[in-house]
Formats: C-alpha cells, structure tokens, sequence
C-alpha cells in the first residue's frame, strides 16, 4: 500500500503541475464579436514604423554581471567540484582527486585563449568546428564587444565560455579515479578538450549544424553533462574495475560543502548563460534553485522508500543531478517545468545510481555518467517537452504546440552520445599507448595521494 501511495502521489503531481503549466501558456482567447469591434475601434490608422536598432555599445550592468558569473562558475571546480569529488574518494586518494580537477583547470585556462576559444566561437567551418582566426586571442582587443551579446566585452564571453570547458573536463574524472594515471589524466585533459568538447560546443553554441537546425541547450545540458558522461563512461568501461570497488566517502563534510558550492557557483552557470543582467538571467536563476531543491527532496524521498534512510550522501547527489538536469532547460521553461524536471530527474538517476550500476557492472566510480549523463539526458530531452516561449521566444516545445522540438533534442542528443563515445575510445587508445591509463596494483592499493603526488591529504 505505500509503495502505491507514494506512486501514485509523485504521478498525480507531475501530472498536476503539468496541467497548471500548460494552463499558463501563451494561448490566445477566442475574440468576441464585441472584443473584436472594440479592437478595430481601438487600433490606429496605420502601424508606426518600427524603431532602428540600437547601435551595439557596452553596458556596465551586463559587463558587471558577466564577470561576477564567470568567477562563480570558476568556483565551481575549484573548490566546488574538487571538494565534493575528493570527499566521496578513498581517504588514500583525496589529494589526487582534487589535483585532478586544479591540473585539468590549469591546462584548459591556456589552450582555451590559445585555441579553443577559437575552435568552438570562431567563424563557423561547414557546420563543423570554428576556423583559427583568433588564435592567441588575435583581433580581439579590450573593446571588442562579443558577437553573441553586443553589450559585453568579448574577453569576458572568452573567459565565461573557458570556465564551461574546464568543469565539463574535470568532471569526467569521476569515474576515472583511484586507477588512472596522473600523467594519463594530464594527456587526457588536452586531447578531450580539443577533440570532443571544442567541436561539439561549436555545434550547439558556436552556430554549428545543431544549432542551425534548432536544438535548444541554454547552458550545458549536451555541451557539458552528457558530453562529460559519455566520456565518463567510456573510460571507465575501458580501464576496468578498481581492485577495491568499495567506496564510503571519507569526508562528507566536504562533499557537502563542494555540493553548496556547485549550487552557488551554478546560478552563475546557468543564468550567466543569459549574458545579460535581465529578466531571463533571473528565470534561469530562479528555475536553477527550484529544480534542483525538487530533485534533492526527490531523490532523498525515492532512497528512503527503497533504503529506509535518507542520507545526506543522497541530498546532495540530489541536488547535483537537479543541476545537472535544469541546465538546457533554464532559460526555456517556466517553474511548473523546473519543478516537473526536478521530480523525474531525482528519482531516475536515484535508480540509475543504486540499481542499474549494479546490474551493468561498470565501475563508475563516483556515479559520473549515473548523475551527468543521464541527469544531461533528461535535461535535454524534456527541454524539448517544456521549453515556454512566454519564458523565451527562441524555445517552443511540444506541450506549447511545437512537437519537432522533440525530435530535434533527440538528433542532438544521440548525436553527441555518438561522437562523444567513438572520440573517447580512440582517445583512450592512444593514451594507452603513449603513457598506459592504470597505475599499478600496487599503487593502487598503497593509494593515488602516496604513489603519484608523495604527499597525505592530512597528517
């Protein structure tokens, strides 16, 4: 009986809180005979001219606001990120989990103002990758103003843009950790960045092929989640299991800590993507909080139903996947959205977690590809359900009566899995090749922090 009670209370939500939303779109009321004579009466003589646009000019408000974002979505790797993986890790390993996130940091902030940056926001190449000509930040100068937001430097589009591909790199180091070489991270880092994260934020953000043909991601939900996890869970599938699979967080005072500080840094993650300091910066930030403390109190609810407790370990798990999930959809949807988002993406990736691991037997080790991955999946596939064009114009989906929406989600989706995973095996080969992935047996059990880095995360 309460598993049916608790059934049937999350379906009767989500179906309620689906009705309100499409209660609250943007469908016209029938005219009257009387609200259309009133209308003809009331309607000029003839339509005025259309205003010219508005010469492109910096704007202090949208300047100020951009570099706050940026320097939040910094914080989100370090310490963010750094923090709550190395709390989970194994005690011998916290120091090489958190250098895995500070090295890869380091290597993206200069091939990014090297090539990167080019690579993904150049002039687009046949729908394909950015051509070179800002390498080295060539032609851009201090008042340069962005291409994809007039109002704002281009240098700090540059930098914001930098911190994306960072954290999407760093994040794939979950699945990798207590097994992979230091030296095989590094070369990793660089290879991934240049072969899969550069072309495929060029196609979605870049005015690449998916963007051309409509596919909605406002933050990351292809460009940084699912890309993340598919590599994820390709290299873990690659290098095989740990010798010790067993993991009880050695400091979950720090992972919840880096979970605070990935919800903090991440309102500047998701309404900075707005580029602007405006009404749908502030539906982003108010859809990114909304979605995420659902998808907290849906997976703790979900892991108390099966498990009998609730833990802290899966609050923030929760919230992360929350994140995670409202990220396409946050400049998109309305908060019946973000909320429906929140409850399907708390439980699903509950389940994905606890249960389907287990059944696969891949060893993702801290629930990369379990929690971005599908959580990414999610995200972007209901982006194309929800998305509210009274919240965005450029976002309609198929309960605003744009069905292709769907479909088009999905092309961009299977289309990242796809090259993402051919990408990352071929990367993961040659790294093999060049320098072997895994340490030694018995470096792995003498631990990561003594056998790669000679030093102890405390003494």
């Amino acid at each position: 009986m309460i598993k049916k009670a608790f059934v049937a209370m999350v379906i009767g939500f989500v179906l309620a809180t689906v009705m309100h939303s499409l209660g609250q779109s943007a469908t016209p009321v029938p005219a009257t005979a009387d609200s259309a004579k009133a209308a003809i009466i009331a309607a000029p003589a003839a339509a005025p001219a259309p205003a010219p646009a508005p010469a492109a000019s910096l704007n202090s408000g949208d300047t100020a606001w951009m570099i706050v974002a940026t320097a939040l979505v910094m914080l989100m790797t370090l310490p963010g990120l750094a923090l709550f993986y190395g709390g989970i890790a194994k005690r011998k390993d916290t120091l090489n989990v958190i250098a895995m996130s500070f090295v890869t940091f380091a290597i993206v902030s200069v091939l990014w103002v090297v090539y990167g940056y080019s690579l993904a926001f150049g002039t687009d190449v046949h729908g394909i990758i950015g051509n070179v000509q800002k390498f080295m930040m060539n032609g851009i100068k201090v008042d340069t103003l962005s291409s994809y937001q007039n109002t704002i430097p281009e240098l700090i589009f540059v930098v914001f843009q930098l911190t994306f591909a960072a954290i999407t790199v760093a994040l794939a180091s979950g699945a990798y950790i207590e097994r992979m070489k230091f030296s095989a991270w590094i070369l990793f880092s660089v290879l991934w960045m240049t072969l899969v994260y550069c072309p495929v934020a060029h196609w979605v953000w870049g005015n690449g092929f998916l963007a051309k043909l409509g596919a909605l991601d406002f933050a990351g939900g292809t460009v940084v989640h699912i890309n993340a996890g598919i590599a994820a869970l390709i290299g873990a599938l690659v290098m095989g299991k740990r010798r010790e699979t067993s993991l009880v967080p050695n400091n979950l005072v720090a992972t919840v800590t880096g979970a605070g500080l990935l919800w903090f840094g991440w309102f500047g993650f998701n309404a900075g993507s707005a580029l602007t300091a405006s009404g749908l910066a502030c539906a982003a930030f108010i859809n990114t909080n909304t979605a995420t403390a659902v998808a907290a109190l849906s997976w703790m609810f979900t892991e108390w139903f099966f498990n009998k407790k609730p833990t802290v370990l899966g609050l923030a798990s929760g919230a992360v996947a929350g994140l995670v999930a409202i990220t396409p959809a946050a400049g998109f949807v309305n908060v019946g959205g973000a909320i429906i988002i929140g409850v399907i993406v708390g439980f699903v990736c509950y389940l994905m977690v606890a249960f389907v691991k287990a059944k696969l037997g891949y060893d993702d080790t801290l629930d990369a590809f379990g929690i971005h991955g599908i959580g990414g999946i999610i995200g972007a596939l209901l982006t194309g359900f929800l998305a509210d064009p009274a919240i965005n114009a450029a976002g309609k989906g198929l309960f605003y009566g744009n069905p292709a929406q769907v479909k088009i989600q999905l092309i961009a989706i299977g289309t990242t899995i796809g090259y993402d995973a051919v990408v990352t095996f071929i990367i993961f080969m040659v790294i093999k090749a060049v320098v072997g992935l895994r340490v030694s047996p018995d470096e792995e059990l003498v631990g990561m922090d003594r056998s790669a880095h000679g030093e102890r995360a405390l003494a």
